[in-house]
């Protein structure tokens, strides 16, 4: 996982087959923008990026609180879920952690993910969207992000093109962002709604809550996904899954 860079003084990069599109109604009508997003590959405070990283550790005692559909190798072809910013509060400087939706990772090298990163590095959070394709670094966005937004992000496989397909959307602001790139080594062999600190040190968190948690488009519950909690001790747990395809991730 990546911690979130500063808004002021920090270069940017252009991503390539990246689009920004914005809304110009309600809900998701939304017109593309001709131009390619600018984004920028975070710093950490102290040390550099920090990947958004595989599974690391027991599902007891591992970085990732949510669930994890495992299956066979290219088994997964997309991955999809929506959920709000939440309200944090910062308990130290290093505070960091992000709800993600992504592809791979569990019991492989690869994860294909996006989600909203806060981060407490400034003294107060400070949220971002950005996408990884682990083990290159993650890529930050500069559209805004602000606590209580709601946010959709999806991840896809084409094998006609060989490549996976990842977008975001801000509902609230009304900006989707989209880009493809392809990543030889991805197995596809598991798919995760999940959050995250990879410096293992998460601010106070009310609750997260993925509803619309959707695999090769069919609902979370149908994979009988395992359950994953953070921290050691347990510090965030997924509650019970709800109508299929919804659960709250909530402190211990």
């Amino acid at each position: 996982m990546a911690s979130v860079r500063r808004r002021s003084g920090v270069g940017r990069v252009a991503i390539g087959a990246a689009t920004v599109r914005r809304a110009t109604g309600t809900g998701l009508a939304l017109a593309v923008v001709g131009l390619c997003l600018t984004a920028s590959s975070a710093a950490a405070p102290t040390s550099g990026p920090i990947s958004f990283a595989p599974h690391a550790g027991s599902l007891a005692l591992s970085n990732w609180a949510g669930y994890i559909a495992g299956g066979s190798s290219t088994e997964f072809t997309t991955a999809s879920a929506d959920w709000t910013v939440a309200t944090v509060t910062c308990l130290a400087n290093r505070d960091l952690f992000a709800p993600w939706v992504g592809i791979d990772g569990y019991g492989d090298s690869t994860v294909e993910q996006t989600g909203v990163a806060t981060s407490c590095a400034s003294g107060a959070p400070e949220s971002e969207a950005w996408y990884e394709m682990f083990p290159k670094r993650p890529v930050y966005l500069k559209e805004p992000v602000s606590t209580g937004d709601a946010i959709a992000g999806s991840v896809s496989y084409s094998p006609v093109v060989e490549k996976f397909t990842i977008t975001i959307a801000d509902v609230t602001q009304g900006w989707t962002f989209t880009v493809s790139k392809k990543l030889k080594k991805a197995q596809r062999a598991s798919a995760e709604a999940v959050i995250e600190s990879p410096v293992g040190a998460y601010p106070r968190i009310p609750g997260v809550t993925f509803t619309n948690v959707l695999f090769n488009g069919e609902a979370l519950s149908t994979f009988d996904p395992v359950v994953s909690k953070s921290g050691n001790p347990v510090t965030y747990a997924p509650g019970t899954i709800t109508g299929g395809t919804s659960f709250t991730i909530a402190s211990t």
